[in-house]
Parts: C-alpha cells; sequence; structure tokens
C-alpha cells in the first residue's frame, strides 16, 4: 500500500516513518479474523485493515475526522493482528503514529482530555497511585459496585530475600504494581534465590513509559525511558546480567526502548543495550535448572491467561504454560487464547462498555475447564479479570513460589 504525504506532513518524522510502514500491508484481511473489536462490533472501521486505511487518508489529506479519532480510540493495542499478518505490518506502531498526529490536530472534548490528563498524572506515580488506592481500599464498602469492583483489596506484604548471590538480575518496580499487588516481585525474588540468583529493584526506576506513549503523549513517554535507563546504568555496568519484567506489559515496552530512543545520540546505546538485557520472567526461568527448585506437589488446576503483551508483543505465547508443565502444574483446558481480555492498559476505563464484553468473554473461556485459579503474568489483566472472575487470580510466579519447599 503507498500513501502520498500530504505536504503539510512532509516535514513530520512521524508521518514519513508511517508512509515506510504502510508500504508492508497488502490489504488482505487476515488480521480482522484476530482482531477483537472487529469481531465484537463488525465494522471494517473497527478491524486494522480498516483502520490502516484511515491512517493512509489521514497521511495523504493531512487531516481527519473525529470518526477517524473514533475508531483508532477503539483500537486496544493488542497486537494479535500483527501476529497474524504474513507480510510483517508493524500495525502498532503505525496506529501510535496515528493517533499522536491526530493528537496533535485537534483539541478533544474537556471531559476526555481532563480524564486522559488525570491518568497520565496519577498512573506512572508509584506513590501518588498507591495514595489514592489506599484511600478507595478504606472507602471500598461505600464505594457502589462498579467502582468497587475496581478497587482490589489490601494484600498483606511478604519479606524480600537478602542479596546473597553472585549472579544478580534487576527487577522494575514499576508504577501500578507496587500498590496492587506487591507480592509479585517478591515471589519471583524468592524463586530465583532458591536458583542462585539474588533478584534486586533499583527504586529509581519507575513508569516504562507505555501509558504516555498509548495516549498520544511520545515526549513524555520518552522521559520516562530516560529515568529508567539513568536508574539501571550503574547496575548494568556493575554486571546485572538482566532486568527481569513480572508485568508483561512493561516487559514489551522496555524490549521496544532501542527503537524508541534510536535517533538520541546520547541514550541511543544505552537504550539498545537496556532492551537486549530485558527479559520476562518466564524467559529467565525457562533458562534456569527448575530441578533445583525444592517444590512440593501442586493440587490445583490452573488456567493460563497469556496477556497479549506477552504472546503477541514478546511474542511468546507458551512461555508460562512451558515453565508450569516443566515443574508439573496441572493445566486446565482454555479457548480463544489469541483474544484480549479488555484490559489494555488504559482501556478498561476509557472504553468501558467495549472492555466489559471483552472481560466477560475472555473470563467464560478461561474458566470453561472449571480450574482452582487463573494465572496470569501482567498486573492490569490480572486485577481486570479479578474484577468478575468466579475463581482466584494470581501472577503465575506466585503459585510458583507456594509450591517451593522450606
Amino acid at each position: 500500500m503507498h500513501a502520498k504525504l500530504h505536504h503539510s506532513l512532509e516535514s513530520k518524522a512521524a508521518a514519513r516513518e508511517a508512509q515506510a510502514l504502510l508500504r508492508s500491508c497488502v490489504h488482505c484481511g487476515f488480521c480482522t479474523a484476530t482482531c477483537p473489536t472487529y469481531l465484537m462490533l463488525g465494522d471494517e472501521r473497527d478491524g486494522p485493515r480498516g483502520r490502516i486505511h484511515l491512517i493512509k487518508q489521514l497521511l495523504e489529506q493531512g487531516e481527519a475526522t473525529d470518526k477517524t479519532r473514533l475508531h483508532l480510540d477503539r483500537c486496544l493495542g493488542c497486537r494479535s493482528c500483527e501476529t497474524t499478518c504474513p507480510s510483517g505490518v508493524e500495525y502498532d506502531r503505525l496506529a501510535g503514529i496515528g493517533r499522536t498526529l491526530i493528537e496533535q490536530q485537534q483539541a478533544r472534548p474537556p471531559w476526555e482530555r481532563l480524564q486522559r490528563w488525570g491518568l497520565r498524572q496519577v498512573l506512572p506515580f508509584r506513590h501518588r497511585f498507591t495514595a489514592l488506592l489506599r484511600l478507595g481500599q478504606w472507602l471500598r464498602p461505600l464505594l457502589p459496585r462498579s467502582l468497587r469492583e475496581k478497587v482490589p483489596p489490601r494484600t498483606t506484604v511478604t519479606a524480600w530475600p537478602a542479596r546473597r548471590h553472585q549472579r544478580v538480575m534487576l527487577a522494575l518496580a514499576g508504577c501500578v504494581q507496587p500498590g496492587t499487588t506487591p507480592n509479585t516481585n517478591r515471589a519471583a525474588a524468592r524463586v530465583l534465590d532458591q536458583l542462585g540468583i539474588s533478584l534486586i529493584e533499583v527504586p529509581e526506576a519507575g513508569c516504562c513509559g507505555a501509558l504516555s506513549h498509548h495516549l498520544s503523549k511520545p515526549v513524555e513517554g520518552l522521559d520516562f525511558m530516560r529515568r529508567n535507563i539513568d536508574a539501571w546504568w550503574p547496575a548494568v555496568a556493575a554486571g546485572a546480567e538482566a532486568i527481569v519484567m513480572t508485568a508483561s506489559g512493561c516487559g514489551s515496552t522496555i524490549k521496544e526502548y532501542g527503537h524508541f530512543l534510536e535517533t538520541d545520540p546520547e541514550y541511543a546505546e544505552k537504550a539498545r543495550r537496556i532492551s537486549a538485557l530485558t527479559q520476562d520472567l518466564s524467559e529467565v526461568l525457562d533458562a534456569q535448572d527448575l530441578s533445583r527448585l525444592a517444590l512440593r506437589p501442586g493440587s490445583k488446576k490452573v488456567a493460563v491467561h497469556c496477556p497479549c503483551s506477552l504472546q503477541h508483543g514478546q511474542q511468546l505465547p507458551d512461555s508460562i504454560g512451558a515453565v508450569l508443565r516443566k515443574i508439573g502444574v496441572n493445566l486446565a483446558r482454555t479457548r480463544d487464547n489469541h483474544l484480549c481480555c479488555g484490559s489494555a492498559g488504559t482501556y478498561s476505563i476509557l472504553q468501558p462498555a467495549l472492555s466489559r464484553t471483552l472481560l466477560d468473554n475472555k473470563v467464560q473461556a478461561l474458566t470453561l475447564d472449571d480450574p482452582d485459579c487463573i494465572a496470569t503474568a501482567n498486573v492490569g489483566c490480572q486485577l481486570h479479570l479479578a474484577s468478575q472472575s468466579p475463581v482466584p487470580v494470581r501472577h503465575w510466579i506466585e503459585l510458583v513460589e507456594e509450591m517451593l519447599g522450606a
């Protein structure tokens, strides 16, 4: 597919990148068969092929309508289309450019601007978010059901093992996870400790930058990325062998730092190094000798939910299941594993109706074999699924940690 840039966009590097990305698309439509919003709404403009055509129109005409923005807003960013595409179209990057160009041209209605500004002022900052979360948890019994479902109960924090091994890996605390599911990284640290690896968090590292990027504030997102690189760099220079991601959404973004900062003369090389060091926790464990873990037999039947950011973003569709099978976990049958649960970062807040439909479908798909619990790999998915699931939803590493012997 070819687009001739409108004269007003010819000087914009992002528009030229979008023009180049468009060339890969042959408009075959294979992507529509795996697009959650197209399957739900049946509108060509709510599928990847239709959205690509809308972006092409934007590049050629120099402007877009509110309807174009509506259809791009409805995109989950799940990247299922990229997994399906036979031509290798980098749809996520293309859609991100399209959204940003429209955002630069058109002012949103006041309520939408306020809502998005509020999300950007709270969610990426762990202390702000946790303070508001604690208030919500205190008031939880008084909240209307729709809000109460979104506020997870407070968790008792467990211990972090002392640093005692020569092998060192870094963990990202992130922004939302420390307040909502604080034991995820602690469980990972205890499991890795049994394997002779010390996992440490660098306090200065925070939001990965994904939220700002997805809300069409790329410059702000790059600032978060640079802060993380600066925070991690001394430990990387000292020999940390990996940056371990327990939230697959963050992992998907950090593995692309090298792309996001490729034109930054100060950070380009460092960003490539950080991306190369970044591994999902399932990748790290799969590479270890798991027979070293003194594991008690697990009795639970577990339904595995592989987040979109892991199976489509990082192309690791069976990495959790592979590790759990290795240690003898009984895995439940599931269906429609390629479809999004509807969490998708801020999507559940900005598109609540579509998100809820996807959530209901996903819960049914995960519980068809009567599992004892659901295991996932991303905090957003975990909280979203737990809001409606009839069985507990846990990060998969907590299930492994529970199997550890004394």
